[in-house]
């Protein structure tokens, strides 16, 4: 049963978003931007048309979102009412709260992304460690519960490549993921992440520890400027493996692109390698490969504007990229992130995809040292 001091904090926590969220402004500005696209030529060019039209809709999802709350702590409000007039039962009271709260919730963690490439999507590859057969089955068992939180999240996903395992599991991964805010609630899993079980790939049945690890990039659009050279980019063709038909495996339309970047900050030279075999299509494949050159080189941008950052900030906790972020001990029904101690007994939802709560602790904790 919930009390009337939790009633009170649901209404001053709605209150709070509506000031936070400047919802008013935003109403005004989403009339303004409206106004806009009303011009005879508007739509000969379709670029800055797409460009106008997601900035009304990103403005109109935070209304909307704030709109859904109002109802539902005016339901709860109301409810109560019901509640002491012996209209409704406690039950009902308590779902309704708690449903007013996961909305409260929702909207405030989105709240917390506020850096510019949060609202992207996201390229995210999974390369397994050192380890054989178990490190690989390890890769496969997170690219399964990354598909699975996208699922049910409302995520669009495809798989960019795929290099499977000697025996089971897979070498590596990249999948793309698009949809609002995917880099902003992702990006809590790049990292090292590591598994303690009892293998089945062992003889003797012994608790085996592997690890496979997660990059997390922004997928970026065509609104987004990113310079590349094409003097510097050469391409090769190769015959797709898989499942997929005899054309998969007659035809190159898989892509391999090499770009020879050099670090603007610290003249440090690396080649980066690209490979696609996403479609049968090779210059669809192509295109995918240079979209996620430009991501990288993206966020190698993002990876500096971090470091100079954490100068400033020597102080504060300071989150590495690539470390080791979490375990995930099967035996005893575990799974701890290392960066927030955030931990939970229910391996089993983990790994279906249930990762909500490690990544708003983690935003939580550290979105504040990213403004």
């Amino acid at each position: 049963m919930i009390t009337q001091e939790q009633l009170k904090e649901a209404v001053e926590r709605k209150d709070a978003l509506k000031r936070y969220l400047d919802v008013d402004n935003k109403k005004i500005q989403i009339e303004e931007e409206e106004l806009r696209t009303h011009v005879p030529d508007f739509w000969e060019h379709p670029k800055e048309a797409q460009a106008q039209m997601k900035k009304i809709k990103d403005l109109q999802a935070w209304v909307d979102g704030y709109k859904e709350i109002e109802t539902a702590v005016d339901e709860l409000q109301n409810g109560w009412d019901f509640y002491k007039e012996e209209l409704l039962e406690e039950a009902e009271l308590d779902a309704m709260y708690a449903a007013a709260m996961a909305k409260i919730e929702a909207l405030e963690l989105r709240n917390m992304l506020r850096r510019e490439e949060d609202h992207m999507g996201v390229v995210l590859k999974i390369n397994s460690g050192a380890g054989g057969t178990e490190s690989q089955d390890w890769a496969q068992m997170l690219m399964r519960m990354y598909l699975r939180y996208c699922e049910k999240h409302g995520y669009k996903t495809s798989i960019a490549n795929l290099l499977e395992g000697d025996e089971a599991g897979i070498k590596s991964c990249t999948i793309n993921v698009e949809g609002d805010f995917a880099y902003g609630y992702l990006k809590s899993e790049n990292g090292v992440h590591r598994l303690v079980r009892v293998s089945p790939y062992n003889a003797q049945g012994k608790r085996m520890t592997s690890f496979a690890s997660v990059f997390v990039t922004p997928l970026v659009d065509d609104a987004i400027e990113v310079k590349v050279e094409p003097a510097l980019m050469s391409w090769d063709t190769f015959r797709s493996g898989g499942a997929g038909g005899q054309n998969v495996n007659k035809v190159e339309s898989g892509v391999r692109l090499r770009y020879q970047y050099t670090d603007p900050y610290t003249g440090e030279k690396e080649e980066i390698l690209i490979e696609n075999t996403e479609t049968r299509d090779q210059p669809k494949n192509r295109e995918n490969a240079l979209r996620h050159l430009r991501s990288i080189l993206y966020e190698k941008e993002l990876a500096h504007r971090m470091e100079e950052q954490a100068k400033v900030e020597a102080g504060k906790m300071k989150i590495e990229w690539g470390s080791q972020i979490r375990s995930y001990v099967f035996d005893d029904r575990r799974v701890k992130d290392h960066r927030t101690n955030f931990q939970t007994s229910d391996v089993n939802g983990v790994m279906d995809g249930d990762i909500d709560d490690f990544i708003k602790a983690y935003l939580m904790e550290f979105s504040g040292n990213e403004a």
